[in-house]
């Protein structure tokens, strides 16, 4: 059996803004010491790409496009708007306040959408 990812983290000079955008954008209920537990699919895919080094966590939404907009009022920037790879998947790229890249993943229910 494959070994598990486990925990993921997300840093930047000032937690407190990002868990705001994080439970502003996504939801997203952080404790006192800044944890927060997300659900996931399962299993989760991933990939290694041949491009210069980077790591996104991909969240999943119904609606890219709404998504991005409230990202970039709450500090965030993006990198790609909504876009559909055929066959595949619907994604947007965004970076959080802090600068780190992250994307988005348009769901159809509870499964990804696919154009």
């Amino acid at each position: 059996m494959p070994q598990p990812i486990v925990f993921f983290d997300v840093a930047g000079l000032d937690a407190t803004v990002l868990t705001e955008f994080y439970s502003t954008v996504f939801g997203w209920t952080f404790d006192k010491d800044g944890q927060v537990s997300v659900p996931v699919v399962s299993p989760i895919k991933g990939a290694v790409r041949n491009d210069p080094a980077e790591k996104r966590i991909y969240v999943g939404v119904s609606d890219i496009t709404a998504t991005l907009a409230l990202i970039q009022a709450q500090g965030g920037s993006v990198d790609a708007p909504r876009f559909e790879v055929p066959g595949v998947v619907v994604l947007g790229l965004f970076k959080d306040p802090a600068g780190n890249p992250m994307g988005l993943v348009e769901m159809d229910g509870e499964s990804p959408k696919v154009p």
